[in-house]
C-alpha cells in the first residue's frame, strides 16, 4: 500500500478546510458538513457515508459480516483559542513544512491522515472490514460524540484512535474521575470558643488524598494520581465555617475502575463525596494484541499516555496512534508539520496493510 504526494496533497487540502472552520466542541456543524461533502467529492469509489449529529463516518464498500471490523477515528473539534496567539487561529499559515492553526495538531493531522489511509484501505482487499469516523465532542468527553455513534455501528474488534502522540503507540491511558467533596461543621463566632471548623475536617481528609498510595501501579502509567485541585469555605473572617467544598481531579490506571475507587475512597474520608462521572475509565490494550505486536516490530516504542481520548468511552482494544504532539496541544500558534502527516500515513500503511485482527 504506497502513499503518494497525490494523498500528502490532498491531506493538506482538507486540513487547511477545517482549520478555517471552526469547530469548538458542541459547534461543529459547519466543519461536519464540510468533511461530508470533501468525502463525497475526494472519495475513490462510492462509499456509505453517514451522519449523526456532528458525527461523520464511511463504512468501506464489500462489508462482510463474518470478519472483523477495525474502527478508525479522531475528532473534529478543537478547544477555544487561548488569548495568547500571535497568529489568526482560524487561518491556516504554511510557512515551509510547517502549518498553524487552531486543531491543525489536536487533532487535524490524525483525521487527515487516517482519511486518506481510509481511501487506501478500501482499494486494498484486507481480511477485515473498515470503517472512518470523524467524531465530535471529543474535547469535552461529551455523550454527543462517539458515545452516540457506537450504538449504530456494525460491532467494533478493534480500533485506532489518531492523536498527536509523536507516532509512538499509546498502548495505555489514565482514567479520569472529578469528585466534588463537601466536609461539615458547626457555625460558630470566631472571638469565642465555639463552632466545628468544616476547614479544620476537611484539612484531614485533604491530608489523606494527598498521602494515600493505591497498592497497584501499572507498567506503563504509575500509580494512581488524587489531586485537590479546588477550594472554598466561609462568609466572612469572624464566622466559624460549617461547609468546606474542595474538588478532586483523580487519574486512574487499568488495575482499578472509577467505580472501584469511588467506593474506598468513600470509605476513608468523611466528607460527602459526589463524583461528577464514572464514565471515564483507564484503558488498555494488551501487548499481544496485533495491533501492538505490529507497532513493535515497526520499530515503535508503546507508552503509556496520561491524557484522555476517545479511549476512555470505548469498551474494545484500542491503540492510540497519530502524528504531531501532545505538548503542541491547547496552546498559542498550535502547529504540525507536512513532514508529520507524511510519515504518519506511511506508518499506518505499514501498520494495518495485511493485519489480521
Amino acid at each position: 500500500m504506497t502513499i503518494s504526494e497525490a494523498n500528502v496533497t490532498q491531506a493538506i487540502e482538507l486540513l487547511k478546510v477545517l482549520i478555517s472552520t471552526p469547530s469548538i466542541s458542541r459547534e461543529e456543524s459547519d466543519a461536519a458538513d464540510k468533511l461530508q461533502k470533501f468525502i463525497e467529492r475526494s472519495s475513490p469509489q462510492i462509499l456509505d457515508i453517514r451522519r449523526h449529529l456532528n458525527n461523520v463516518w464511511c463504512i468501506a464498500p464489500g462489508f462482510d459480516t463474518t470478519r472483523p471490523t477495525l474502527l478508525l477515528d479522531a475528532h473534529i473539534d478543537t478547544v477555544k483559542p487561548v488569548s495568547n496567539w500571535s497568529k489568526p487561529p482560524f487561518t491556516p499559515i504554511v510557512e515551509g513544512d510547517r502549518i498553524t492553526g487552531l486543531g491543525s495538531n489536536d487533532d487535524g493531522g490524525s483525521l487527515v491522515a487516517l482519511l486518506q489511509i481510509f481511501y487506501k484501505l478500501c482499494q486494498t482487499p484486507q481480511k477485515y472490514n473498515t470503517i472512518f469516523l470523524a467524531s465530535a465532542e471529543e474535547e469535552v468527553s461529551g455523550k454527543n460524540g462517539i458515545e452516540s455513534v457506537i450504538p449504530q455501528l456494525p460491532p467494533i474488534s478493534c480500533a485506532i484512535i489518531g492523536e498527536p502522540t509523536g507516532m509512538q503507540p499509546a498502548v495505555a491511558e489514565k482514567g479520569l474521575m472529578v469528585l466534588d467533596c463537601t466536609a461539615h461543621g458547626v457555625s460558630g463566632h470566631a472571638a469565642r470558643n465555639e463552632g466545628v471548623n468544616a476547614i479544620y475536617n476537611a484539612m484531614n481528609d485533604i491530608e489523606w488524598f494527598r498521602t494515600y498510595k493505591f497498592e497497584k501501579d501499572s507498567q506503563f502509567m504509575g500509580g494512581v494520581k488524587m489531586s485537590v485541585t479546588q477550594i472554598n469555605a466561609g462568609t466572612q473572617h469572624n464566622v466559624i465555617p460549617d461547609s468546606c467544598n474542595y474538588v478532586v481531579d483523580i487519574r486512574s490506571n487499568e488495575y482499578y475502575s472509577n467505580k472501584e475507587l469511588l467506593e474506598y475512597i468513600c470509605s476513608q474520608v468523611e466528607s460527602d463525596v459526589t463524583p461528577r462521572s464514572l464514565r471515564l475509565n483507564s484503558s488498555f490494550i494488551p501487548l499481544e494484541h496485533q495491533l501492538v505486536k505490529r507497532a513493535i516490530n515497526l520499530g515503535l516504542k508503546p507508552f503509556g499516555s496520561p491524557t484522555l481520548s476517545n479511549q476512555a468511552v470505548l469498551n474494545i482494544p484500542a491503540l492510540k496512534i497519530g502524528p504531531g504532539e501532545s505538548s503542541r496541544s491547547h496552546t498559542a500558534n498550535e502547529y504540525i508539520l507536512i513532514s508529520e502527516i507524511r510519515r504518519s500515513m506511511e506508518l499506518y500503511a505499514q501498520l494495518l496493510d495485511g493485519l489480521e485482527i
